[in-house]
């Protein structure tokens, strides 16, 4: 069974701007990958928000067109599920965000998270399960 990667904010943020201490990495990680890559709209905002540079905001919606990226989360269909994650995780805290990837990797069981953000070693899916990561070794 293919495992799907789901990628987080640092890492799309890092790939499109070269000027990011882990541009290298990231890319290193992105070209071993085949698309599409997971996330959710909650990861795309965070990202815009972060570059706000058209042509960096319009690469990110050509990925998406281009099928990159894909949008496989519904909030709506979350709602509850969530509120128990940043509830449980409140002390972190969990960002909206990470509370979606991680109901993303509990949907697709068989999931990476492809991030730079540590909370991801504190976060359990299915309340007990460690997640697999793709993460830089940062002692480097």
């Amino acid at each position: 069974m293919k495992k799907q990667v789901i990628v987080d904010t640092g890492v799309i943020v890092a790939i499109i701007n070269k000027n990011d201490h882990y541009h290298h990495w990231a890319t290193q990680q992105f070209a071993d990958i085949q698309p599409p890559l997971l996330t959710c709209e909650s990861i795309i905002s965070e990202v815009c928000y972060l570059l706000r540079h058209y042509q960096q905001s319009n690469l990110l919606l050509q990925w998406l067109e281009k099928g990159v990226l894909s949008l496989l989360f519904r909030l709506q269909d979350e709602i509850q599920p969530l509120n128990s994650l940043l509830k449980k995780y409140s002390d972190v805290p969990m960002s909206l965000a990470d509370g979606c990837l991680v109901r993303l990797a509990e949907n697709y069981p068989q999931s990476l998270i492809l991030t730079l953000d540590s909370d991801f070693k504190v976060y359990r899916k299915n309340s007990n399960q460690i997640i697999s990561l793709i993460f830089p070794d940062k002692s480097k």
